[in-house]
């Protein structure tokens, strides 16, 4: 299958399209938690910045899909702007399911150039998602809470990786049908796409209020854990997400591919043995 073709992008789209799963926030069969595993809840200080985000989100890629002229990736991409909400009222239902105390604030207001926010948050996705995956395996590994919880959002995590294989078959073909789709090129233009979404990661890392909170939130897991554990167990669950796809459809592999070279290079240092925490909280 040729990338940037009309039938790339009939499959891709019926791809994503046919694997929407229904199910109502509201009504899912939320497990008791015992007072413990409601501490360590609490305890996690990004739920304000996920509603926000995902509640914001939601309406952007809503936005941007009514600007769409073909009716096919409208279609597609409307169904993602309506996940991204749902995704929103799963984290409010979350919060008052459990009485987490966390109240969400009134998002930012959405750009005028939808498109170019929708590109940016797609590689703002892939980067979050593919830690996200990461961490929820440590947190799944650790007994962080129980595993009826971790059983309940794991379809929430396949959600996010359908996101992301959507989006960079999307970009592939958007570009290709633009005159820029020879592979280098979009390799050069995602790695200077990533390297953006790196920063605005790292820009607001120390901050109290911030998007990235995948990456924050897991200071607070309090899981002992080295820099080699915690990237074997990335690349390990990215490649399980990643395995439900067709092997025909584009997937994000460049923080996969800089993972494994990351890991490489710590197996040859001759001190890699030595074990270096990655979170100090738990030292």
């Amino acid at each position: 299958m040729k990338i940037g073709t009309d039938i790339h992008k009939e499959f891709f789209c019926r791809d994503f399209l046919n694997s929407h799963i229904s199910y109502d926030p509201e009504t899912m069969d939320w497990p008791k938690l015992d007072s413990d595993t409601l501490d360590k809840l609490r305890a996690i200080p990004f739920w304000e910045e996920a509603v926000s985000i995902e509640t914001r989100a939601g309406k952007m890629v809503s936005a941007f899909a009514k600007t769409i002229e073909d009716p096919l990736l409208r279609e597609a991409i409307a169904l993602q702007g309506q996940e991204e909400a749902r995704h929103g009222r799963l984290l409010k239902t979350l919060i008052t399911k459990y009485d987490l105390g966390a109240v969400a604030r009134p998002g930012q207001p959405l750009s005028r150039q939808l498109e170019a926010e929708f590109i940016e948050f797609g590689y703002d996705e892939c980067l979050d998602s593919y830690f996200a995956f990461g961490l929820f395996g440590i947190a799944r590994q650790a007994g962080f809470v129980p595993d009826s919880l971790f059983t309940l959002f794991d379809p929430i995590l396949d959600e996010e990786a359908r996101h992301i294989v959507f989006f960079v078959n999307w970009i592939a073909y958007l570009e290709t049908q633009r005159g820029a789709g020879a592979g280098w090129l979009r390799g050069l233009k995602s790695m200077g796409n990533y390297a953006r979404s790196l920063k605005r990661q790292y820009s607001t890392f120390g901050r109290s209020t911030n998007e990235g909170f995948t990456a924050k939130g897991a200071l607070n897991f309090n899981i002992n854990l080295t820099i080699e554990e915690f990237l074997d167990t990335c690349v390990a669950e990215n490649r399980k997400r990643m395995s439900q796809f067709h092997p025909a459809l584009l997937q994000p592999v460049l923080l996969p591919q800089l993972s494994v070279l990351v890991l490489k290079i710590i197996r040859l240092w001759p001190f890699h043995k030595t074990r270096t925490n990655l979170n100090p909280k738990s030292a």
